[in-house]
Formats: structure tokens, C-alpha cells, sequence
């Protein structure tokens, strides 16, 4: 049995290590999969498309780089750009060097004596100037910003629409809306547990990018009442798109399943790291750090109008490089704007006594949530409830209304003062429930060692990093499985449900893998001297469709049946089509 889980371990180290050949774990035939599509076939994208700046060229990952192509073809355009750069190098530069950076951007980009002089941003030279002088703040340049997003947005943008540039982003576009099935992915072993299957690692054939895949089995969601749990549950992971929350990359079915391909965190979860790794609990440094991603993690999510409700170690991942992100979004919940719910939700311990007492609450349970984590990652134990200490629900819960925690030596001042705002009883007076928000907490002494900023952009460094070849989850064999559901019949009404959730690939996250991949630097290639290459060209017909060794062979010997295929080849194509749109 030992050896079951050795070879599970191997296979899956080998596929995250990229297969150890120059493929990298793509597939022999990534290049066919991932081929581009006549631009003649775009067209009907073409006309449904949303023609907004921001969205197209901004928050896109792929229409941002082919935007940015199209504005080096024209000198003053990639100035602007060169500028939006240095002034994103700016907000995230250490504090001691940020007055020499502006000090730079202002004599390169705002003077009218420099050869790269940015006309539409000159005119806000003098304000940045004193700005910087008095104090050298992250929004000196935010009007310098505004002003040319505003310019880009105009004619520059128009003209892009009609470039081979923005040709190749509906290109893009068309490989994105692939149908997604089970055959996209490779299977891997298991690495835990969901409420309705299990999850398991996966990796795309086409880019070799690793994946997690949850499995919701349909039958025990049916049997559970779970559709609308599931669903609401995919929607949320599909509107947050954060580093610090777990990545909805794929929705997909299959007869047995819907599944969610989710962001894998490789380095194991909170608790494992606090309880297994030596004496339990963090050195202050590292539960500053792991502070910090969870604040923004929660501010992203609050942004959003979403409250999370399940902060606990267990739901915070590591991935490779040691950086955290949130995970396990089925209790969360979108708050309407203006008003507040209730709900008795989350996990024993942590459950703020506002959820316990079925108060109306917004986005109090989630700091109240970074509290317990905080100290629990100082003290290595819960703040109302020690290490496996026997305890009914009942007495947890009434210690969490009365009780005050208790500080050891291990917490330093700035450490217990933090704990105490963010664990008040009552949420008026909870720190990240004042005012000023998440800004508040981040403004905590607590945190003066982090420069958020550089956090945000992935810049800062963690102080611990997961060992690559460790397998941070249960042996194969010890992870419980699921009992046969029995009883229940799926009918017309739950295919309605299963087209509303697998909706194939999430934008962001697919077009990221295309670039962190680099399958979008090996196929993002035109023509000579920048010309349109035959796929771009609106006046040369698309290539016939490639055929298999065995077709061709046939039709060699049988010359007489070319005729007869070419007429229900049309057809055919389009039953296929229809196939592998209904297909599982």
C-alpha cells in the first residue's frame, strides 16, 4: 500500500516539474490544440464583442500585451505607455527610492526639453513637482495616470480595432472559448477532500500549466439540496480575481461530475504548517507576512461586496513560492449593497459572536476571522480552544461571548494589541469594521514592516518557502472515500442547472496561463516586418482542415470517395461541432 502512494507522489512531482522534457508538460500536439483560427472565422465575435477600453486593454492579460504591441508600431504612443510603466515602478518602489523615481519620471517624461517628453501628461509637470517635494506618497502620478488612460482610450484605441493586433486578440479570443471536457486535462492523485468529491491535481495537455480540479458529483449534490450552494460558490471564484484568493480557471462537466479547476497550492495549508513543522506556531516575521496576504486577500473579497464567513488555517494554501491564498469559498456570500444578512455559519472557534447570537452582520466575521489567525500563528493554539482540547460546541461558543483571551510571552506588544481590536466582542468597535476599512488594519503598527504596495504586485519575498519536493497532503490510501450515492435520479431540470455552471474557461485565468505558460510568446508570431501572416490575411481563404495519417491513406487508394466526402463534409463538421458542445 506504501508503494501505491510512492508512485501516486512520483507521477505527480514528475508532471509539476514540467515532465522533464522541453515541452515542459504540454502535449505532442499543444501546437494543434492551441491553433489559431482563420480571422474569416472571427467575425460573428467580432460584432458581439465589448468594445471597452478598460476591459480590452487593461484587465485582459492578453488584450493588454497585443495593445501594447500595436502602440510600438507609433513612436508617441509607446512613449506613453514607457510612462505608465515607470510610474507603476514608482508606487511599488521601496520608500528610501521612491523621490529619486519621480525625481526621473518628471525630467525623462514630463519636461519639454526631453526628446521623450509625453505631450498629453506635460501640462501636470509643475503638480507632480510640488507633490513630490512635499511629500513622495503612491498617487503623485494619479491625475498624470487618468489623463492618459483618457488619451489612449480615444483615437489610439479606435485605430487599434482595426490593426492585425487586435485581429490576433479575437483570435485569442476564439481559443479561449474552446469547449472544455475532461480530455483538456491530465488526472493526478488525490489531495483531499471537497463537501460533495474529491479533489484532485491536473494539468492542462495544451500549456502543461498544474491545476486543481474539485469534483462536484451530481448525484450528492441533488441529494444534498447542494445546486445552489455549488453554483453560488462557482460565481464568486469567477468574480474574484485576486493573488490571494484561489483562481476559478475552468468550469466543466462530466457524466458523473461537475468539476471546478481551481489555482493548486502546492505547499500545504496553515494548520499543517503551525502544528507539524517543530514547536507549534510562527516567529513573528513570518505571521506578519501571512497577516498582510489574508488582509488583502479580504479586502479583494470585500470589494466585491463578498463576506467569506470560514477563516480558519485550514482554508489558507501555500503555493510554491510561499505565498498564501484563500480557498474554499462555499460559505461566502455576496452582501446586497445598503443592507446587512444573517446567517449561522462557518466553524467552530472561529465564529464571531456576532454569527453565533444570528445577528445581522456585513463584513464584520472576516476580521474578527484574521484575528483568530493571528493569534493562533503566534501562540500555536486557537484563542477559545487549546490543541485538541475535548470540547462541546455549547462551551466554545459561550467562552467566544464572554471569555477574554489570554496573552502569553510569545506575543509582543503591537502583536497583542492588534489581536485584542480585531477580536472585540463587539463589531462596532472591531477594527476593519471602523471607517477607514481594511486601510485601518493595514495602518497597524502591527504591519509598519510591510510595504503593501509591493506585496500587492507579488514583489516582497516570504520568509518561508515550501520544499519542492515535499508533498504537502495525506497519503493517497488515508484520504477517506466517498460511499456510492444511491437513490437519486438525475432528470431535464439538473441539465438546465449543469449548462449554467460549466461554462468552460475563465478569462483572466486562461489568458495568464497563456502567457506564465509561454504558449503565448511561442504562437504570438506575424508576419515580416511586422506584416499580417496567413491566418490574419482577410483576403487569403483558411486552410483546409489537417487530416489524419489514416484519411490520408485512405484517400490515396480511393481517390472516387473525395467527391462524395467533399459534399457532407460541411455537414459533418457541424454535427461534430454540436457533438462536442453537448458532450461531457
Amino acid at each position: 500500500m506504501e508503494l501505491e502512494n510512492i508512485v501516486a507522489n512520483t507521477v505527480l512531482l514528475k508532471a509539476r516539474e514540467g515532465g522533464g522534457g522541453k515541452r515542459k508538460g504540454r502535449s505532442k500536439k499543444w501546437r494543434e490544440i492551441l491553433r489559431f483560427p482563420h480571422i474569416s472565422q472571427c467575425t460573428e465575435l467580432s460584432k458581439t464583442i465589448e468594445r471597452d477600453y478598460f476591459s480590452l486593454c487593461d484587465k485582459q492579460p492578453i488584450g493588454g500585451l497585443l495593445f501594447r504591441l500595436y502602440c510600438e508600431t507609433r513612436p508617441e504612443l509607446q512613449r506613453c505607455i514607457q510612462l505608465l510603466d515607470a510610474m507603476e515602478d514608482y508606487e511599488v518602489a521601496p520608500d528610501e527610492k521612491r523621490k529619486s523615481r519621480g525625481d526621473e519620471i518628471i525630467k525623462k517624461f514630463l519636461t519639454k526639453q526631453s526628446s521623450e517628453c509625453v505631450e498629453v501628461a506635460e501640462s501636470l509637470a509643475e503638480s507632480c513637482r510640488e507633490n513630490l517635494e512635499l511629500s513622495p506618497c503612491k498617487e503623485i502620478f494619479s491625475d498624470c495616470r487618468k489623463a492618459l488612460h483618457d488619451y489612449l482610450s480615444g483615437a489610439p484605441f479606435a485605430d487599434y480595432q482595426n490593426s492585425m493586433y487586435f485581429d490576433r486578440f479575437l483570435q485569442w479570443k476564439m481559443l479561449e472559448r474552446q469547449p472544455i471536457t475532461k480530455d483538456t486535462f491530465r488526472q493526478y492523485r488525490v489531495l483531499g477532500k471537497g463537501g460533495f468529491g474529491e479533489v484532485c491535481a491536473c494539468q492542462v495537455r495544451a500549456t502543461g500549466k498544474m491545476y486543481a480540479c474539485k469534483k462536484l458529483e451530481k448525484k450528492r449534490i441533488k441529494k444534498r439540496k447542494g445546486e445552489a450552494m455549488a453554483l453560488n460558490e462557482k460565481q464568486i471564484l469567477e468574480k474574484v480575481n485576486s493573488r490571494f484568493v484561489v483562481s476559478l480557471a475552468y468550469a466543466y462537466e462530466t457524466k458523473d461530475a461537475l468539476c471546478l479547476v481551481l489555482t493548486i497550492m502546492n505547499g500545504g495549508d496553515l494548520k499543517f504548517h503551525i502544528y507539524n513543522m517543530g514547536t507549534p506556531g510562527f516567529e513573528k516575521e513570518r505571521v506578519q507576512f501571512y497577516g498582510a496576504e489574508i488582509c488583502c486577500g479580504l479586502e479583494h473579497l470585500h470589494r466585491e461586496s463578498i463576506v467569506y464567513r470560514d477563516l480558519k488555517p485550514e482554508n489558507i494554501l501555500l503555493d510554491d513560492n510561499g505565498h498564501i491564498r484563500i480557498s474554499d469559498l462555499g460559505l461566502a456570500i455576496k452582501v446586497p449593497d445598503g443592507e446587512q444578512i444573517r446567517g449561522r455559519v462557518g466553524t467552530v472557534g472561529y465564529m464571531a459572536p456576532e454569527v453565533i447570537n444570528n445577528e445581522r452582520y456585513g463584513m464584520s466575521p472576516d476580521w474578527w476571522g484574521l484575528g483568530c489567525l493571528i493569534y493562533e500563528m503566534t501562540a500555536g493554539r486557537s484563542p477559545f480552544r487549546a490543541r485538541k482540547e475535548r470540547v462541546k460546541r455549547e462551551e466554545v461558543e459561550k467562552r467566544v461571548q464572554e471569555e477574554e483571551e489570554e496573552y502569553s510571552d510569545k506575543f509582543t506588544e503591537d502583536t497583542k494589541a492588534i489581536c485584542r481590536m480585531l477580536l472585540a466582542k463587539d463589531p462596532k468597535q472591531r477594527l476593519g469594521c471602523l471607517a477607514d476599512g481594511a486601510a485601518g488594519v493595514k495602518a497597524h503598527p502591527f504591519f509598519k514592516n510591510i510595504n503593501f504596495k509591493r506585496l500587492e504586485a507579488g514583489i516582497l519575498e516570504p520568509s518561508f518557502v515550501p520544499d519542492p519536493r515535499a508533498v504537502y497532503c495525506k497519503d493517497v490510501l488515508d484520504i477517506e472515500q466517498f460511499s456510492t450515492v444511491k437513490g437519486v435520479n438525475l432528470d431535464q431540470t439538473d441539465n438546465d442547472f449543469y449548462t449554467k455552471f460549466a461554462t468552460g474557461s475563465v478569462s483572466i485565468p486562461w489568458q495568464n496561463e497563456m502567457i506564465e505558460t509561454e504558449c503565448f510568446s511561442d504562437l504570438n508570431v506575424f508576419g515580416p516586418q511586422g506584416t499580417r501572416p496567413p491566418d490574419l490575411d482577410w483576403n487569403q481563404p483558411p486552410e483546409p482542415p489537417r487530416r489524419s495519417l489514416l484519411d490520408r491513406i485512405f484517400r490515396r487508394h480511393h481517390p472516387e470517395v473525395t467527391i462524395a466526402q467533399s459534399r457532407v463534409s460541411s455537414s459533418s463538421v457541424n454535427s461534430v461541432d454540436s457533438m462536442s458542445n453537448s458532450a461531457p
